[in-house]
């Protein structure tokens, strides 16, 4: 268990307090959910970071970087829906990147199965960089109505909250379309016929 692999691993006990933070009952908890946030996306850049400089690139890192990511997003994108931050017309939506993301997942530990790693795409890439526009969007309209109601306008809150929701559908729409493009590219290996070719 080296540094790397600890950065991306605390994504999970991260998420768990970005969470409590969000249904805590005091005043700047919300502010507290949103640095949490940040902390935890930085961890998704700094373990890979690491993992470079220090030579400690390894087929377990890029799997469980790939899961943890999905995990923090996934879970977040619940605890906002439950919190009634995401509107209720999201959940369809949640449930396509939920699907995508299980669908994906299963793919990798199948071509783990049988020596290959996927590496990440460009696409993956930038449906993650959506979802965390989404995510830093609704937790800042969070903030804003919640620990600085006097401070800031309302229309901050509401304009910060209807920018995720677009980020939020835009988020979908890449993550379908990237997954597709995954299970396009892989399909010899998600069906085996890769192993039988070889």
């Amino acid at each position: 268990m080296n540094l790397p692999n600890l950065l991306t691993l605390s994504r999970i006990p991260i998420l768990f307090c970005i969470v409590g933070f969000l249904y805590a009952p005091f005043t700047g908890a919300s502010t507290l959910a949103f640095v949490f946030f940040v902390i935890g996306a930085l961890t998704d850049w700094a373990d890979g970071y690491y993992a470079r400089k220090q030579g400690l690139v390894s087929n377990f890192g890029k799997l469980m970087d790939a899961l943890t990511d999905k995990v923090f997003m996934v879970g977040l994108f619940i605890a906002l829906l439950a919190a009634s931050i995401l509107p209720p017309w999201t959940l369809p939506l949640l449930l396509l990147i939920l699907s995508r993301e299980f669908l994906i997942t299963g793919l990798r530990l199948v071509a783990a199965s049988s020596g290959v790693v996927l590496a990440a795409e460009k696409s993956g890439k930038h449906k993650t960089v959506s979802q965390i526009v989404a995510a830093i969007l609704l937790l800042l309209a969070v903030v804003v109505r919640q620990d600085f109601p006097e401070l800031l306008p309302t229309v901050i809150g509401d304009s910060l909250h209807w920018g995720g929701l677009v980020f939020f559908v835009i988020a979908t729409i890449l993550t379908v379309s990237s997954g597709a493009q995954y299970l396009i590219k892989y399909w010899a290996i998600f069906t085996g016929q890769q192993e039988e070719k070889s």
